[in-house]
């Protein structure tokens, strides 16, 4: 490591970037992270002029599916520049150091910029058995997170593994394995949930935290809010289907040919905070529910041990898209249908069985309506 840290601009313009496509990138990872236009030219300015944050990037147990998701972002400078200059302080998967030197690079950067550096986590941590199920260089993952959360400037918490334990952490959870949250205490922390997080999120985060030299806003999951306000089922394509009563009973029914709404077949959506309906992945190609599958609801804790994925929810409770996760809750067995959304609900019952009555009547062979008369 040199003691001159160059800032993102410097390097993208080391990779042959031109300042025009520098501010288009600000500009565009700016509104991806939901900063006013006004917040653009602080933006432009902390990229172009402050030096990049040290970082030690740490892979527990995860399938790290959130690594290749951020080096996948459909813009390059995020790739070629962000995480091209975020990897070479430390991180287990993409650096080229390995064993010793893996190990005195991450110490040299704990060292050397105590206070200053940024902690990503991608990963739950196994805590049964004093840790054994997760070790790196001898040590468990466990000492590892607490050794490097003492000196840290702010931790991120990377996908669903690291945020509220994801799949290792379904029942009977034999590891015993841990979101960070969960482990460290008095330290800022934002969790970035996803199996694997969108790649423009991530970089947005990363990005918040470089210009404005604070966390982003957060929900009552500690998400930012830029990314997990609304519900998936608010800005579906989809939508309009499910307020017609138009739904995929199943999966290889004309209606799912017709692209109907899935949430009979088990769709998420309802229930999920995530940026895919507006964020797609794929260079802006299509998300799960576009591709023809419902949401899992994978950045909502426990989603893994909520019922069967391909089962719709027992009950929905029918808010508006003003609601928002704080007023959901956490797991969707907690969530009912209180005071506030018992006027949608009323509403929309009352369309449905409308639009029924309608299409009915419209079958029914013009004899029969006329003697009903």
């Amino acid at each position: 490591m040199t003691d001159k840290r160059l800032t993102i601009w410097e390097q993208a313009r080391l990779h042959g970037y031109s300042r025009r496509d520098f501010i288009q990138f600000c500009g565009w990872i700016a509104a991806a992270a939901g900063i006013e236009a006004t917040g653009v030219p602080q933006v432009i300015a902390a990229l172009d002029t402050k030096p990049r944050l040290p970082v030690v990037w740490f892979h527990f147990q995860e399938c790290t599916c959130c690594s290749e998701s951020f080096i996948r972002s459909s813009h390059p400078i995020v790739s070629d520049i962000v995480l091209d200059k975020l990897s070479l302080d430390y991180t287990e998967t993409l650096q080229a150091a390995a064993g010793k030197q893996a190990e005195e690079a991450l110490h040299q950067t704990m060292t050397k910029y105590k206070g200053e550096y940024l902690m990503l986590v991608e990963g739950s941590v196994p805590t049964e058995e004093d840790g054994v199920y997760c070790c790196i260089g001898g040590r468990t993952a466990l000492d590892i997170v607490k050794e490097a959360a003492a000196n840290a400037k702010a931790i991120v918490c990377w996908g669903s593994c690291a945020s509220n334990g994801c799949i290792q952490a379904a029942k009977p959870n034999p590891t015993g394995a841990t979101p960070i949250h969960k482990l460290i205490s008095g330290k800022p922390i934002i969790n970035v949930p996803g199996c694997p997080p969108i790649a423009e999120v991530m970089a947005g985060t990363i990005v918040h935290l470089l210009a404005f030299d604070r966390i982003p806003q957060l929900d009552g999951l500690g998400r930012p809010k830029a990314f997990y306000s609304r519900r998936i089922h608010d800005t579906c394509y989809r939508r309009p289907n499910y307020d017609a009563g138009l739904f995929v009973e199943t999966f290889d029914d004309e209606n799912a040919r017709r692209g109907y709404c899935l949430y009979k077949v088990g769709c998420r959506g309802p229930v999920t905070y995530n940026s895919c309906g507006v964020m797609r992945w794929n260079n802006g190609v299509s998300y799960p529910i576009q591709s023809g599958h419902g949401c899992i609801g994978c950045t909502e804790a426990n989603f893994w041990d909520n019922g069967p994925f391909y089962q719709h929810l027992a009950s929905f409770p029918g808010f508006g898209i003003e609601s928002t996760a704080d007023t959901v809750g956490v797991t969707v067995g907690a969530i009912t249908a209180v005071g506030i959304a018992a006027h949608a609900i009323t509403t929309n019952i009352k369309k449905r069985r409308q639009l029924r009555q309608e299409i009915k009547n419209s079958d029914s062979p013009a004899e029969e309506k006329k003697g009903g008369e």
